[in-house]
C-alpha cells in the first residue's frame, strides 16, 4: 500500500515512437501501467485510459514535438461514454482495442468521433472480420506483423480489403529487413522494436565528424577526467559551446554570473555534470536522422535513469557514473548503423560497461530493465525489478524524473 505521507500517488506512462517510412517519427502510442506492481495485464482498463486522458496526456508530452500525433487506446466502457471527446482531435488518435466487439452501441459512439473530425485506429488487426465494422470506419488500421509471422503472403491476405483510403501501420515490426518490406508494400507508419537495432551497412565507415565525436566520448569515460581539455575541443566548435550556453542559462545556472569561456562554464557546472551534459551533447550529435535524435533522446534518458537507481539497487559495488555510460552508449549500435563490438573498440571503457553493451553480465540486466519501461513491458519490468530489490514506485518515479533531465539536457524542454 502506498505510504499516506506521499504527496502524489504512483503513475507512469510509456510512449512508444511510430515512425514513417523516412524513419522520422510521426508519433507516438501512449501505454499505461496501471497500480504499482508493474503487472502487464491491466484489470480495469477503463480506469487505465482515463488515467491517460486525465493525467498522462501531460506527463508524456512534456518536451514532445507538438507536432507528433498521439495514440491513445479506448476500451468499450470509455469508448461509449463518448471519453474521447476529452481530447484534442487535432492530435489525439483513438484506437479502439482489439477486442472491442462492433455492436450497436460501439459503432454509434465510433461514428460521432469520426463525425466531430477525430481520427480513428483500429489495433491489433490482422484479417478478423468481425472487426471489419470498425475497419470500414477507420482513419488507420495497425496491423499487428507478429501474429502473421511476418510473412508477406499473410499480411497481403489480411490487407486484402481493406479501405483504400485508410493508413496501414504496421505494429510489432521486429528488424530492419520487414521494415523494408513492409514499407514497400505498401504501409505507412511503423511501431515497433526495428528502430533499436542495428542495420548492418557492408563496408560501413564513419566519417571524420563521427570519429571525432567517439574520440570526445573516449576522453569522457577516461577517470583522469580534466576539464581544460575539454574546454580545448569545445573551443574549436561553436556549435558545442553555444549549445552549452544555452544549456547553462536555461537551468539558471549562468544568471548571477557572466560566461566568458567554455572553461568557465565548465566550472560553473562541476565534473560531474559538464561530464553528463558534454556525452549526452556528443550522442545527440553523432547522427543527424530523425530516427537518430530519437535514439539520442533514449540513450540519455537509459543513462539518467541507471545513474539514479544506482543507490537504490541491491549491488554492494555501484558506480553512477559507470551506469551512466552503459546506459548512453547502448544504442550507439543503432544510431550509426554498426556492429556494437566494432564501436567499443575504439572506446576506453570499463570492462564490465562493455560486458553490458554486448548483453552479458552484471550491468545488463539494469539495462534491459530501462528497456522494459520504454517498451512497456510490464511483465517483464517487474521481474526485473523484484530481482534487483528495487521499488516500483520508486523507480517509476527515477524513471520521470529522469526524463525530465533528458528533455533538459537536449534541449527539448518548454524551457529556454
Amino acid at each position: 500500500m502506498q505510504d499516506k505521507t506521499e504527496p502524489f500517488e504512483s503513475m507512469f506512462i510509456a510512449r512508444q515512437p511510430v515512425f514513417r517510412p523516412d524513419e522520422s517519427v510521426w508519433g507516438y502510442e501512449l501505454l499505461f501501467r496501471a497500480g504499482r506492481d508493474n503487472v502487464a495485464v491491466i484489470s480495469d482498463e477503463s480506469q487505465a485510459t482515463a488515467s491517460v486522458i486525465a493525467d498522462g496526456l501531460a506527463l508524456a508530452t512534456e518536451g514532445m514535438d507538438h507536432a507528433a500525433k498521439i495514440l491513445i487506446n479506448f476500451p468499450e466502457k470509455l469508448l461509449v461514454d463518448d471519453a474521447g471527446f476529452a481530447l484534442p482531435k487535432e492530435r489525439c488518435v483513438v484506437e479502439i482495442l482489439e477486442n472491442v466487439r462492433p455492436s450497436k452501441e460501439t459503432l454509434a459512439a465510433a461514428r460521432r468521433l469520426k463525425d466531430a473530425g477525430y481520427t480513428l485506429a483500429v489495433d491489433d488487426f490482422f484479417g478478423q472480420d468481425e472487426l471489419r465494422p470498425f475497419v470500414e470506419l477507420a482513419d488507420i488500421v495497425k496491423m499487428d506483423i507478429l501474429a502473421l509471422d511476418a510473412d508477406p503472403k499473410r499480411i497481403r491476405e489480411g490487407m486484402a480489403g481493406l479501405p483504400g483510403d485508410v493508413t496501414l501501420l504496421a505494429e510489432k515490426v521486429e528488424d530492419n529487413e520487414t521494415f523494408r518490406t513492409l514499407r514497400d508494400m505498401g504501409f505507412s507508419l511503423f511501431q515497433g522494436f526495428f528502430f533499436s537495432r542495428p542495420e548492418i551497412i557492408p563496408g560501413r565507415k564513419l566519417t571524420a565528424a563521427e570519429t571525432t565525436k567517439l574520440q570526445v566520448l573516449g576522453e569522457l569515460a577516461r577517470p583522469d577526467f580534466e576539464p581544460a581539455r575539454l574546454a580545448a575541443i569545445l573551443r574549436s566548435d561553436p556549435s558545442l559551446t553555444y549549445r552549452l550556453f544555452r544549456y547553462i542559462n536555461s537551468v539558471g545556472i549562468g544568471l548571477a554570473h557572466k560566461i566568458t569561456s567554455a572553461k568557465r562554464a565548465l566550472d560553473m557546472m562541476g565534473t560531474i555534470q559538464s561530464k553528463q551534459w558534454l556525452r549526452s551533447a556528443v550522442i545527440a550529435d553523432l547522427n543527424p536522422s530523425p530516427k537518430a535524435a530519437e535514439l539520442a533522446y533514449m540513450a540519455v534518458h537509459r543513462a539518467k535513469f541507471l545513474e539514479s537507481i544506482c543507490s537504490s539497487s541491491n549491488r554492494a559495488v555501484c558506480e553512477p557514473d559507470t551506469l551512466f555510460m552503459t546506459g548512453l552508449f547502448s544504442l550507439l549500435d543503432a544510431m550509426l548503423g554498426m556492429n556494437m563490438h566494432d564501436i567499443i573498440k575504439s572506446l576506453p571503457l570499463e570492462e564490465s560497461v562493455v560486458q553490458a553493451l554486448d548483453g552479458n553480465g552484471d550491468l545488463y540486466d539494469l539495462l534491459r530493465l530501462a528497456a522494459s519501461y520504454e517498451r512497456g513491458q510490464w511483465g517483464e519490468t517487474a521481474q526485473r525489478l523484484r530481482k534487483l530489490s528495487l521499488d516500483s514506485f520508486q523507480a517509476e518515479l527515477l524513471y520521470i524524473q529522469s526524463r525530465s533531465w533528458a528533455q533538459k539536457m537536449l534541449g527539448y524542454s518548454k524551457a529556454e
